[in-house]
């Protein structure tokens, strides 16, 4: 795994997107948050998979997890924008609105997201596989996903949501992608549609289990213990604010057993590959 993940932070080394311009600060701030690390959790789900089944494709599918770093990337910098969370602290590096300024973060935003499908459709794989890819990214990291998530989100500031509307809210603003990831290491990998379904939904509920758990790090944690603005979701509907902290770690707790009784139904290599990069992340809210 962490072979694999060298691998993925040199391409992304070497892949960092330039303006190229006379601007004095902005191809720096489009490298910030991408040099600045971050678990790199959804390229590596989708690596995890190509590589169960045919290690071969693993190079051939960087751009395709660059890509969906670089989406996820431009979700966290407008996600901290002032409009937004409005936070001072991410990967444990000032947020680019306040290192630089507004203006700079939404166009890095808009930068990283529209490059990612460049990533995924200049990718060295057949274009039937890559309009897949496509179609699965800008769904899921889209109107259908992320975007009417983070949308319930903000707009509902302020106004406590019932258990299934705040599920509802949080499959899409975060799982969606996670899932996404899954799904697109089937789709390159050639698994069956049934298996890429499963992973699909595999994806969707550790996504799941991923937001109840960082709602709980907001309130556990210190700025610098989480690397990011923590304390920040008194006005937000979180898992903690409608369930109670315990209610959160019960909640967590349930979903993170499911996800293994699903992890271990997977066949032997697909498991394996899996469980490498999950086992640490399943109890994290501990």
């Amino acid at each position: 795994m962490k072979k694999m993940l060298d691998k993925f932070e040199d391409y992304l080394n070497s892949n960092l997107p330039s303006s190229k311009t006379f601007h004095p600060h902005f191809e720096s701030a489009l490298e910030d948050m991408l040099k600045a690390g971050g678990k790199r959790f959804r390229p590596m789900l989708l690596l995890s998979v190509v590589n169960s089944k045919n290690p071969l494709l693993v190079s051939n599918s960087l751009p395709v997890a660059l890509g969906v770093e670089f989406l996820h990337t431009y979700s966290l910098v407008h996600d901290d924008l002032p409009a937004m969370d409005d936070a001072d602290l991410r990967r444990g590096f000032q947020t680019l609105h306040k290192k630089y300024d507004e203006v700079t973060a939404i166009l890095v935003g808009d930068a990283l997201n529209t490059h990612s499908f460049n990533l995924l459709a200049n990718a060295p794989l057949s274009n039937d596989i890559k309009i897949e890819l496509i179609k699965t990214l800008s769904s899921d990291g889209g109107i259908d996903g992320m975007i009417i998530g983070q949308a319930i989100d903000c707009h509902f500031e302020n106004q406590k949501l019932k258990l299934d509307e705040l599920e509802f809210l949080h499959l899409h603003k975060t799982a969606k992608l996670i899932a996404a990831s899954l799904k697109m290491g089937g789709i390159i990998a050639q698994y069956d549609s049934s298996l890429q379904d499963k992973l699909y939904n595999f994806g969707m509920d550790i996504g799941l289990l991923f937001q109840i758990q960082d709602d709980i790090i907001d309130e556990t944690q210190s700025e610098e213990e989480a690397g990011k603005t923590t304390h920040n979701d008194n006005a937000k509907n979180s898992f903690v604010n409608l369930l109670g902290l315990k209610g959160a770690i019960d909640a967590a707790d349930s979903l993170a057993a499911k996800c293994e009784e699903q992890l271990a139904c997977l066949d032997e290599k697909l498991k394996h590959s899996l469980d490498e990069l999950l086992h640490k992340y399943l109890h994290r809210h501990k």
